[in-house]
């Protein structure tokens, strides 16, 4: 059961707040996607790294214990769903600053999808009895950004999504999203489900004796089948195809012309 601040605040005067941070294994951001010649997918043997939104709630969660919050949040989990190659996902995740990992280990070209992942992190949630979860607003492969509400649907509980800002006190969370119109300051009662968005922090970089000490963080490692949710997609990919190809622009030599091109190509 996910624990309430009010049963929490019960128990101490202090909120010692757990974290966990959900992150994703992606094709870098800088690489070139490329289309398989099935037109199923993509090219998966390209660089990855993790999702860059992670990123951003990896380093919020240790600002959090470390700088803004000191004392006050316990300890970080950092937790992924996907091959044995996303264990170096996770060592990147240690190597910033997190305590320790959880791996639910799938096969290479298994794509969990929205709401699996969402079950996932609720069975973690409901084991190890975490006050906040902070991920990104949606990875940069699928672009869905779909997990973090699911959860918080599934948990019923509190959610603050793209979020900007963030700060703990006294079992809420205070958070300034960003939304179409501008900013928006919400206030919740932790258990809360936060996303990131990217002006949230600039994520720092692992340093050496940081990366050598993550190499003896604990990481637990969970087979799929030995896990209590139900990971088979929903969805079949019927095809992927890259965008059209951009036309060359044409010279013109007045406003008339542009004005007679225009109407040759039917836009007015």
């Amino acid at each position: 059961m996910f624990p309430t601040a009010r049963n929490l605040l019960r128990a101490s005067s202090r909120v010692d707040i757990n974290v966990l941070v959900p992150i994703k294994r992606c094709i870098d951001y800088a690489v070139k996607i490329r289309v398989n010649p099935d037109g199923k997918g993509v090219d998966t043997t390209v660089k990855h790294s993790m999702n860059p939104f992670d990123e951003i709630a990896v380093e919020e969660a240790i600002q959090l214990r470390d700088t803004k919050n000191k004392g006050l949040v316990e300890s970080i989990t950092a937790l992924t769903i996907g091959p044995q190659k996303a264990t170096d996902t996770l060592r990147t995740a240690l190597a910033m600053g997190a305590d320790k990992a959880i791996h639910v280990q799938v096969g290479d070209q298994h794509n969990v999808e929205p709401l699996q992942v969402a079950k996932t992190i609720k069975h973690f949630i409901d084991r190890d009895k975490y006050e906040l979860v902070l991920m990104g607003k949606q990875a940069i492969d699928g672009d869905e950004n779909a997990t973090g509400q699911m959860l918080a649907g599934l948990l019923d509980c509190g959610q603050a999504t793209f979020a900007s800002e963030l700060k703990l006190a006294d079992g809420k969370a205070t958070v300034t999203r960003e939304i179409d119109g501008g900013l928006e300051t919400v206030e919740g009662n932790l258990p809360m489900i936060v996303t990131t968005d990217l002006r949230l922090n600039e994520p720092r970089f692992a340093s050496l004796p940081n990366i050598m000490k993550a190499k003896k963080k604990p990481i637990e490692t969970i087979k799929e089948a030995d896990l209590p949710v139900d990971l088979t997609n929903r969805l079949e990919t019927i095809k992927v195809a890259e965008p059209a190809q951009r036309s060359g622009g044409q010279k013109v030599d007045s406003v008339d012309e542009v004005v007679s091109k225009i109407k040759e190509q039917g836009l007015i």
